[in-house]
């Protein structure tokens, strides 16, 4: 099955960018975000995109302006991820042909970014819009709009978020953390993807 979980590597280094993307990829995770606040960010894309472009989703978090966007399709990224909600970094994004996926939590930011071609909606952080507040938001969104929880969402919670209409999650320190080896980031996805498993609907 295809799940909608986004790892998200902060402070990953390209010498274990490889063997931590394999990992992710073995465990069932198939779409991966280096934050561009990471060291050497832009070469670690680069090794994943070239190792598994075809068979997962690569790209960036933390872009903030179109240069950046420029960047990481130059490396062979896919997927642009935002903390905001920036008209002209998602319509870079989807000129480059990328997904893109900005950060929002409320309507006004929601509509903004889809009127601008975004593919989905980053609810960041999400232990602050919260379930109910995303229950609110989600109950004016256009059908089958694509929303990821990010910030807060973790195994404990994802049942309570799926019962809300989540459609996805973007995970961090949850399945990755600088410095832990590939058989921890295994440890942690196994428990991330039994979870996501069991709490969202086939």
């Amino acid at each position: 099955m295809s799940r909608n979980i986004i790892a998200i590597l902060r402070g990953v280094t390209p010498p274990e960018v490889h063997e931590i993307g394999q990992t992710l990829i073995d465990a069932g995770i198939d779409q991966i975000e280096v934050p561009l606040n990471s060291p050497d960010p832009l070469e670690s894309i680069h090794i994943l995109a070239e190792a598994f472009g075809e068979v997962a989703l690569i790209g960036a978090g933390t872009v903030l302006t179109t240069k950046d966007v420029a960047d990481v399709a130059s490396v062979g990224g896919k997927l642009i991820v935002s903390p905001d909600c920036n008209p002209d970094v998602i319509r870079a994004t989807k000129v480059a042909g990328l997904a893109s996926y900005p950060g929002v939590m409320t309507p006004t930011e929601c509509f903004a970014a889809l009127r601008n071609g975004a593919d989905g909606l980053k609810f960041f952080p999400g232990s602050l819009v919260g379930v109910d507040g995303f229950k609110a938001v989600s109950a004016v969104l256009p059908k089958g709009t694509r929303s990821y929880a990010v910030g807060g969402a973790d195994a404990s919670n994802f049942a309570d978020w799926a019962k809300v209409g989540i459609t996805g999650f973007g995970i961090g320190s949850a399945i990755y953390s600088a410095g832990i080896t590939a058989q921890d980031v295994r440890t942690r996805a196994d428990k991330i993807v039994a979870a996501y498993d069991a709490a969202m609907p086939a």
